[in-house]
Order: structure tokens, then sequence, then C-alpha cells
């Protein structure tokens, strides 16, 4: 799924509420600039300690394929737009993307920080992103539900 650097728009995609607005942004954003976006969802095994296994360490790729997918449901309904790309990568989140800003347009996450003053610490993985992606970054809170 290479293009040309700077022809896309990278989304990270964790099935959170601020993730599926950050995929809606996205698409707006590529859509404006002629763009594809490519919606990336990490996944990792997990380390195993001393030879042990743990029960229910299986069917982490198939679990984030499913995130993913309803992801995509979640911000654009059943008619997905045509610019959109989907990614299932293993590996951490933080250097995922980050490896990925280097040839794209933009890259934008969700914010799922928590505490601060009322709320504005960032997460970890938008900190980061903010402070050492290759491209410009946006930064998408989850859109305010009606009480």
């Amino acid at each position: 799924m290479q293009d040309n650097p700077g022809s896309h728009v990278v989304v990270g995609v964790d099935g959170s509420p601020a993730s599926v607005e950050a995929l809606r942004q996205g698409q707006r954003l590529a859509a404006a600039l002629g763009a594809e976006v490519h919606a990336l969802a990490c996944w990792e095994q997990p380390q195993l300690y001393d030879g042990y296994a743990m029960m229910g360490i299986e069917g982490f790729e198939e679990k984030v394929e499913q995130i993913l997918a309803q992801a995509v449901q979640d911000a654009f309904g059943t008619e997905r737009p045509s610019n959109v790309r989907t990614r299932l990568v293993n590996g951490a989140p933080r250097q995922t993307l980050l490896d990925a800003s280097k040839d794209a347009a933009m890259l934008v996450v969700g914010r799922r920080g928590h505490g601060g003053f009322g709320g504005l610490l960032l997460g970890s993985v938008s900190s980061a992103c903010v402070a050492h992606a290759d491209c410009p970054v946006l930064v998408v809170h989850a859109p305010k539900t009606s009480s």
C-alpha cells in the first residue's frame, strides 16, 4: 500500500470514541487534499514470563481487526469512503505511528489522556506523536455526548 510520500493521511485507530472521531476528521482532511486515509490499528502479542503461558492470549490480531472494522463502520456507516484504506500492524502503537508519519502528509490521533485541569493532559501515544512525528499532527477529542 505504498504511495507517493505525503499523499496520504495516517489515522491511528484503537476503537475509542476519540479514534473514531479522528478517523472522521482525517477523512475530511484527506478528501480536501485529494489524498488517501491509511487507518492503522496496532496489536502486540503479550510477553510471556518464566515460560508460563497465560490462558486466553490467542486472537489478538483478530480482535484488533474487528475493532478496526467496527471503528470504520462507526465513523462512516455502511458506505466507507473510497479513499479510506485499513491496515493492521503488529507493533507498538507509538512506534508504528511515528514510523508511518515519515512519509505522511499528516498524522491524526485521538486524545485518550486523563487527569490534569479538565483533562488537558494528552495520552502517552498522542504526546509522543506530537513531540516526535515527522509530519503535522492533529489530536482529536472524542465528541461530547449529550446528557
